[in-house]
């Protein structure tokens, strides 16, 4: 079964990253990259990536064949996605297990969603 992890930002965890020293960014870095190691060497990982800012995005709408854009951010959400691991696990306590070692999770910045196995 498939699972989505979902790192989720925040303006509070944001500026916490935002004051962290160099060497304390390299060891954020690091948990992610040990992540993605045991995810390989367990065959779960299917795919990982870090998300761009979101202010570099677009929203899209189509109206009778034209398709318009718009700058973000959108909404005044505050948590967006950040980042995210899809992982092909045996269930969803496993998946749990993985996304509980991120750092983010102590900040409840992080989820896990079932992903919808389409016919």
């Amino acid at each position: 079964m498939k699972y989505l992890i979902m790192i989720q930002m925040n303006p509070s965890a944001r500026a916490m990253w935002d004051g962290m020293t160099e060497e304390q960014h390299a060891e954020g870095y690091q948990i992610h990259k040990d992540m993605v190691s045991r995810l390989e060497a367990s065959g779960e990982l299917v795919v990982s990536e870090a998300l761009a800012d979101v202010s570099l995005s677009k929203r899209l709408h189509v109206k009778d064949g034209v398709v318009t854009t718009t700058d973000g951010p959108y909404a005044e959400v505050k948590e967006y996605l950040a980042g995210f691991y899809l992982v092909d696990c045996e269930n969803i306590d496993r998946a749990i297990e993985h996304a509980a070692r991120l750092p983010e999770a102590a900040l409840g910045l992080v989820e896990v969603r079932p992903v919808m196995e389409l016919p």
